[in-house]
């Protein structure tokens, strides 16, 4: 397997999640069947570089980063989501101020698990598994969360991720 073409998940997960309609989707599927939303753009990553990510791979990856999403990036984004309506005084100029910047910050905890998933991504790559179908990883990954798998509205969330990552 070829390594990495210079695109690192970073960048190919700004992309992607910039593509039309897929931030909207991740967040269903993150807001509706508890996924992941890094973990979901690193599948969609590695499919576009043909590499299969099993079952197994996503629950072992999933411990390597279920600590710091549980003790760092849901209380961030709970905290974000909080101050949009409140408590007393939100919402107001000076509360958006700083909900804005507990965005940023819940970005850069995103990005930290970003990275170690890529240094992950870069030793399955090292491997010899393959998959040309980017709809088998998003799915094992949405199946994995939801603990079932996917209803009418998560398959149309992923359909939608789906195409935007064929026209990357």
């Amino acid at each position: 397997m070829a390594a990495d073409t210079g695109q690192g998940l970073w960048d190919f997960a700004l992309r992607l999640y910039g593509a039309p309609g897929v931030g909207e989707a991740c967040l269903l599927l993150q807001d509706e069947s508890g996924v992941d939303v890094p973990v979901l753009l690193f599948s969609a990553w590695l499919a576009k570089k043909s590499v299969a990510l099993s079952p197994t791979e996503i629950a072992r990856i999933d411990a390597l980063i279920a600590d710091w999403r549980n003790e760092v990036v849901k209380p961030l984004r709970a905290l974000r989501r909080r101050l949009k309506s409140g408590p007393h005084p939100a919402s107001n100029k000076e509360t958006e101020i700083l909900r804005n910047g507990v965005k940023a910050i819940e970005l850069n905890a995103e990005k930290i698990e970003l990275a170690v998933l890529e240094a992950e991504g870069q030793a399955l790559m090292a491997g010899d598994g393959s998959n040309s179908d980017p709809a088998g990883n998003l799915r094992n990954v949405v199946t994995f969360f939801r603990g079932a798998e996917p209803d009418e509205r998560t398959e149309a969330a992923l359909a939608v991720i789906e195409k935007a990552l064929a026209a990357l």
